[in-house]
């Protein structure tokens, strides 16, 4: 399996989703600073939201083959700049999550993504399970060395397409 951080404002579902992917009973549980397991890296939301702290995040994205960009589905605003995804030489996910939440505006949400750069999106309810078995198999699947190897062939084809 890979290794998948998970990124996102306090109260988004990063811990919620991590329980769900392990097939744990869902409880609440605050990540106070960042928790490094065998295949996730679950993230505190004040390490986004405090500009002194993003930094940190650097570190632990390195050291991960996919970045789970996550968002609630009744956000009322994105953290994530447009084309931030540009900033990392890591496949870059958007994951939605809390869809089945009465106040959820996924289409707000999946274009906020979008806008910051993702091109695969997956929602989800870590609750009901909708769309988590879909996400466990995309990270257990995901192959880096070959995305990488695609995209180094694509942008050697841009090249010489210039030249």
């Amino acid at each position: 399996m890979n290794k998948v951080i998970l990124l996102g404002r306090s109260g988004a579902g990063k811990t919620t989703l991590i329980q769900a992917l392990r097939g744990e009973q869902i409880h609440y549980a605050k990540t106070q600073d960042v928790k490094h397991g065998k295949f996730l890296i679950d993230t505190p939301g004040e390490c986004l939201e405090t500009r002194h702290l993003c930094a940190e995040i650097g570190v632990f994205v390195y050291e991960s083959d996919i970045v789970g960009l996550l968002m609630s589905a009744d956000e009322p605003f994105s953290l994530f700049s447009p084309c931030i995804t540009n900033m990392c030489n890591r496949e870059v996910v958007g994951i939605i999550t809390g869809i089945d939440r009465p106040r959820a505006h996924v289409e707000q949400v999946r274009r906020w993504l979008l806008l910051a750069g993702c091109k695969r999106i997956f929602e989800l309810s870590s609750i009901t399970g909708e769309g988590v078995e879909e996400f466990r198999k995309f990270i257990t699947e995901f192959d880096a060395k070959a995305e990488k190897k695609k995209k180094t062939e694509t942008e050697a084809k841009k090249y010489q397409n210039r030249a």
